[in-house]
């Protein structure tokens, strides 16, 4: 499959003040990606970020609220896989340095073509491919897209609950590690995650799971078994 073709099934979240410019390139990445989501400012963007896990992030650097830096250094706290592009204006040592340090797919600065977007796009496809198979399988014909978010036994699909999905998706994809109490308190409740709250969570998640597929590393975190 050709790499652009495989945007079909990718979320992609653009941000970008500017209403003009923002509905311009969604309405031109629409033409490449089944499931693109907007925003105008970087709260709006981060908020976005959460309800729908995205895939790839293309977002301004200069924006009210809650600047693109900013806004990445934040999503990167919790989040080293999701592929971002950062739009700028700036070339600047400074910049540069910082880009780096937030593991950017790359930036791209003002004004942004077609020809210089889809090689990046391309760079994000072929390196979410690269992570390994989008698909985990588990016991008892148990599977996982980690690229849609979703949980089948068989044909079966198992619906989980908005905290079950964040919390399965961090251990799908992570499943070679232990994901600590502070990650999963980062991610999945972004504030303090109590133990009467995770137990409950847990104890749920592992009835709609193959037994022991959840596993416990005590004073740790939880690990996913294959």
């Amino acid at each position: 499959m050709d790499t652009l073709n495989k945007l079909k099934n990718i979320k992609l979240l653009y941000i970008d003040d500017e209403a003009f410019i923002r509905m311009s390139a969604v309405e031109y990445l629409s033409y490449y990606c089944d499931h693109v989501y907007a925003a105008g400012d970087g709260i709006h963007g981060y908020e976005l970020y959460k309800e729908l896990q995205p895939d790839i992030i293309i977002t301004d650097i200069k924006m009210p609220k809650l600047n693109g830096l900013d806004l990445v250094e934040k999503i990167r706290k919790k989040d080293p896989h999701t592929q971002i592009i950062i739009i700028t204006a700036y070339t600047d040592t400074t910049f540069l340095l910082k880009a780096v340090e937030l593991k950017l797919v790359k930036y791209l600065v003002k004004p942004v073509s077609e020809a210089k977007l889809i090689p990046l796009l391309k760079d994000a496809i072929n390196y979410i491919d690269s992570e390994e198979s989008n698909i985990l399988e588990l016991r008892e014909g148990f599977r996982y897209d980690k690229l849609n978010k979703t949980l089948f036994q068989h044909d079966t699909f198992i619906k989980l609950n908005n905290k079950e999905a964040l919390f399965f998706d961090i251990c799908a994809k992570n499943h070679h590690r232990v994901v600590t109490y502070s990650e999963l308190e980062n991610f999945v409740w972004e504030g303090e995650m109590s133990a009467y709250a995770l137990s409950s969570l847990v104890k749920s998640l592992r009835s709609k799971l193959p037994k022991e597929t959840l596993q416990n590393i005590s004073g740790t975190g939880y690990k996913i078994v294959i």
